[in-house]
Protein backbone atom coordinates (compact mmCIF):
# COMPACT_ATOMS: atom_id res chain seq x y z
CA UNK A 1 0.00 0.00 0.00
CA UNK A 2 1.31 3.44 -0.98
CA UNK A 3 1.24 5.84 1.98
CA UNK A 4 1.14 9.56 1.30
CA UNK A 5 1.88 11.86 4.22
CA UNK A 6 -0.06 15.12 4.26
CA UNK A 7 1.34 17.82 6.52
CA UNK A 8 1.59 21.56 7.01
CA UNK A 9 1.62 24.11 9.79
CA UNK A 10 -1.43 24.98 11.86
CA UNK A 11 -3.86 27.04 9.81
CA UNK A 12 -2.41 25.96 6.46
CA UNK A 13 -5.62 24.11 5.58
CA UNK A 14 -4.58 20.44 5.76
CA UNK A 15 -8.17 19.39 6.50
CA UNK A 16 -9.48 21.32 3.48
CA UNK A 17 -6.91 19.57 1.26
CA UNK A 18 -7.68 16.19 2.87
CA UNK A 19 -11.38 16.69 2.10
CA UNK A 20 -10.60 17.38 -1.57
CA UNK A 21 -8.64 14.09 -1.76
CA UNK A 22 -11.49 12.35 0.09
CA UNK A 23 -13.95 13.60 -2.57
CA UNK A 24 -11.72 11.84 -5.14
CA UNK A 25 -12.21 8.57 -3.24
CA UNK A 26 -8.84 8.51 -1.44
CA UNK A 27 -9.03 7.04 2.09
CA UNK A 28 -7.91 9.65 4.64
CA UNK A 29 -6.49 8.97 8.10
CA UNK A 30 -6.43 12.03 10.36
CA UNK A 31 -3.81 11.28 13.00
CA UNK A 32 -4.77 14.19 15.30
CA UNK A 33 -8.39 12.98 15.48
CA UNK A 34 -7.24 9.48 16.33
CA UNK A 35 -4.84 10.86 18.96
CA UNK A 36 -7.68 12.82 20.59
CA UNK A 37 -9.95 9.76 20.49
CA UNK A 38 -7.29 7.59 22.15
CA UNK A 39 -6.56 10.24 24.79
CA UNK A 40 -10.24 10.06 25.74
CA UNK A 41 -10.75 6.30 25.50
CA UNK A 42 -7.48 4.52 26.32
CA UNK A 43 -7.17 3.75 30.04
CA UNK A 44 -3.40 3.35 29.66
CA UNK A 45 -2.98 6.75 28.00
CA UNK A 46 -5.28 8.42 30.54
CA UNK A 47 -3.29 6.97 33.42
CA UNK A 48 0.03 8.08 31.91
CA UNK A 49 -1.20 11.60 31.12
CA UNK A 50 -2.57 12.05 34.64
CA UNK A 51 0.77 10.84 36.03
CA UNK A 52 2.56 13.37 33.80
CA UNK A 53 0.27 16.42 34.10
CA UNK A 54 -1.83 15.76 37.22
CA UNK A 55 -5.56 15.23 37.72
CA UNK A 56 -6.30 18.51 35.86
CA UNK A 57 -5.47 16.75 32.57
CA UNK A 58 -9.05 15.40 32.60
CA UNK A 59 -12.34 17.06 33.53
CA UNK A 60 -15.28 14.73 34.22
CA UNK A 61 -13.38 11.91 32.51
CA UNK A 62 -12.81 13.92 29.32
CA UNK A 63 -9.52 15.37 28.11
CA UNK A 64 -9.07 18.94 29.39
CA UNK A 65 -7.85 20.37 26.07
CA UNK A 66 -7.47 24.00 27.16
CA UNK A 67 -5.38 23.02 30.22
CA UNK A 68 -3.19 20.67 28.17
CA UNK A 69 -2.69 23.25 25.41
CA UNK A 70 -1.40 25.79 27.94
CA UNK A 71 1.02 23.26 29.40
CA UNK A 72 2.41 21.65 26.25
CA UNK A 73 2.72 24.67 23.99
CA UNK A 74 4.72 26.59 26.57
CA UNK A 75 7.03 23.70 27.45
CA UNK A 76 8.51 21.68 24.61
CA UNK A 77 9.63 18.84 26.91
CA UNK A 78 6.01 18.30 28.06
CA UNK A 79 4.90 18.23 24.43
CA UNK A 80 7.56 15.62 23.62
CA UNK A 81 6.61 13.51 26.67
CA UNK A 82 2.94 13.57 25.69
CA UNK A 83 3.78 12.63 22.08
CA UNK A 84 5.90 9.72 23.33
CA UNK A 85 2.82 8.38 25.16
CA UNK A 86 0.25 8.92 22.41
CA UNK A 87 2.06 8.54 19.06
CA UNK A 88 3.08 4.85 19.30
CA UNK A 89 -0.58 3.90 19.85
CA UNK A 90 -1.69 6.07 16.92
CA UNK A 91 0.98 4.44 14.74
CA UNK A 92 -0.33 0.94 15.65
CA UNK A 93 -3.91 1.99 14.94
CA UNK A 94 -2.84 3.43 11.55
CA UNK A 95 -1.18 0.12 10.55
CA UNK A 96 -4.41 -1.77 11.27
CA UNK A 97 -6.44 0.87 9.39
CA UNK A 98 -4.19 0.59 6.29
CA UNK A 99 -4.86 -3.16 6.07
CA UNK A 100 -8.57 -2.39 5.59
CA UNK A 101 -7.92 -0.05 2.63
CA UNK A 102 -6.70 -2.60 0.09
CA UNK A 103 -9.14 -1.46 -2.63
CA UNK A 104 -7.49 1.93 -2.96
CA UNK A 105 -4.23 2.59 -4.88
CA UNK A 106 -3.01 4.85 -2.06
CA UNK A 107 -4.01 6.32 1.30
CA UNK A 108 -3.33 9.68 2.90
CA UNK A 109 -2.16 10.08 6.47
CA UNK A 110 -2.73 13.65 7.63
CA UNK A 111 -0.28 14.56 10.39
CA UNK A 112 0.47 18.05 11.70
CA UNK A 113 3.95 17.15 12.92
CA UNK A 114 5.08 14.60 10.33
CA UNK A 115 8.70 15.72 9.94
CA UNK A 116 9.16 16.68 13.59
CA UNK A 117 8.63 13.02 14.60
CA UNK A 118 10.38 11.42 11.59
CA UNK A 119 6.98 10.18 10.38
CA UNK A 120 7.89 11.11 6.80
CA UNK A 121 10.31 8.16 6.76
CA UNK A 122 7.32 5.79 6.80
CA UNK A 123 5.68 7.53 3.81
CA UNK A 124 6.20 6.86 0.11
CA UNK A 125 5.38 10.49 -0.75
CA UNK A 126 4.87 13.65 1.28
CA UNK A 127 2.58 16.57 0.46
CA UNK A 128 3.10 19.83 2.38
CA UNK A 129 0.29 22.38 2.52
CA UNK A 130 1.46 25.98 2.76
CA UNK A 131 -0.18 29.38 3.18
CA UNK A 132 1.10 32.84 4.14
CA UNK A 133 1.46 33.29 7.93
CA UNK A 134 -1.05 36.19 8.02
CA UNK A 135 -3.67 34.00 6.32
CA UNK A 136 -2.98 31.10 8.71
CA UNK A 137 -3.46 33.41 11.71
CA UNK A 138 -6.65 34.89 10.21
CA UNK A 139 -8.10 31.39 9.70
CA UNK A 140 -7.16 30.33 13.22
CA UNK A 141 -8.65 33.41 14.87
CA UNK A 142 -11.99 32.41 13.32
CA UNK A 143 -11.84 29.16 15.28
CA UNK A 144 -12.93 28.87 18.89
CA UNK A 145 -10.53 29.27 21.84
CA UNK A 146 -7.73 30.86 19.81
CA UNK A 147 -5.65 33.88 20.62
CA UNK A 148 -2.61 35.26 18.76
CA UNK A 149 -0.47 34.21 21.75
CA UNK A 150 -1.72 30.60 21.63
CA UNK A 151 -1.40 30.38 17.83
CA UNK A 152 2.19 31.65 17.93
CA UNK A 153 3.05 29.21 20.75
CA UNK A 154 1.79 26.32 18.57
CA UNK A 155 3.64 27.65 15.51
CA UNK A 156 6.90 27.78 17.50
CA UNK A 157 6.56 24.05 18.21
CA UNK A 158 6.10 23.17 14.55
CA UNK A 159 8.57 23.26 11.70
CA UNK A 160 8.49 26.24 9.39
CA UNK A 161 7.42 25.80 5.73
CA UNK A 162 11.04 26.56 4.73
CA UNK A 163 12.06 23.37 6.58
CA UNK A 164 9.19 21.18 5.31
CA UNK A 165 9.13 22.12 1.62
CA UNK A 166 12.63 20.86 0.63
CA UNK A 167 11.80 17.43 2.11
CA UNK A 168 8.40 17.18 0.38
CA UNK A 169 7.53 15.50 -2.92
CA UNK A 170 4.60 17.86 -3.53
CA UNK A 171 3.62 21.30 -2.23
CA UNK A 172 0.10 22.72 -2.27
CA UNK A 173 -0.22 26.45 -1.75
CA UNK A 174 -3.65 26.75 -0.15
CA UNK A 175 -4.86 30.30 -0.65
CA UNK A 176 -7.78 29.99 -3.07
CA UNK A 177 -10.04 26.92 -2.85
CA UNK A 178 -10.54 26.45 -6.60
CA UNK A 179 -6.80 26.67 -7.19
CA UNK A 180 -6.21 24.23 -4.32
CA UNK A 181 -8.64 21.75 -5.93
CA UNK A 182 -6.70 21.98 -9.21
CA UNK A 183 -3.41 21.32 -7.41
CA UNK A 184 -4.91 18.30 -5.62
CA UNK A 185 -6.25 16.86 -8.88
CA UNK A 186 -2.83 17.22 -10.54
CA UNK A 187 -1.07 15.47 -7.61
CA UNK A 188 -3.74 12.74 -7.49
CA UNK A 189 -3.18 12.00 -11.20
CA UNK A 190 0.60 12.01 -10.78
CA UNK A 191 0.59 9.63 -7.79
CA UNK A 192 -1.95 7.32 -9.46
CA UNK A 193 0.15 7.18 -12.66
CA UNK A 194 3.30 6.38 -10.69
CA UNK A 195 1.53 3.49 -8.96
CA UNK A 196 -0.25 1.94 -11.96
Amino acid sequence: MIIVGLTGGIGSGKTTVANVFKALGVPIYIADEEAKRLMNTSKVIKRKLIALFGEEAYLDGKLNKSFLAKVIYNDRSHLEQMNAIVHPKVARHFKKWVLKQQNSPYVIKEVAILFENDGHKACDYVITVTAPKELKIKRLLNREENSIKRIEAIMRNQWDDNERVPLSDFVIENIDLENTKEQVLKIHKEITQKIL
